[in-house]
C-alpha cells in the first residue's frame, strides 16, 4: 500500500465532465483520463459530449487532416 495517495488536481470553480460516471463535477473528482475539461461554467461542462461531437465532425471534414490518396502523392 502506498504511503502517499496521489491527489486529483483541480481548483474550485473549474467544471469537468466525467466520462466514467457521465456527470458534471466541480473540482474535479475523477482522474484526468476519465474527464473532459476544465470548463468555465457548469453549463459548458454539461454540453461537453455535444462539443466533442461537433469538434470531431469538424476534424473529420477538414481537408488538412486527410491522408494522401492511395497513389502515394497529393494531387494539387
Amino acid at each position: 500500500m502506498p504511503l502517499f495517495k496521489r491527489r486529483v488536481m483541480g481548483k474550485p470553480g473549474e467544471w469537468f465532465y466525467c466520462l466514467e460516471h457521465k456527470k458534471v463535477e466541480e473540482g474535479p473528482d475523477c482522474p484526468g483520463k476519465d474527464r473532459f475539461g476544465p470548463y468555465a461554467t457548469r453549463k459548458e461542462a454539461e454540453h461537453a459530449m455535444e462539443t466533442a461531437r461537433e469538434r470531431n465532425l469538424q476534424w473529420e471534414n477538414d481537408p488538412k487532416w486527410h491522408d494522401a490518396p492511395a497513389g502515394g502523392r497529393d494531387e494539387d
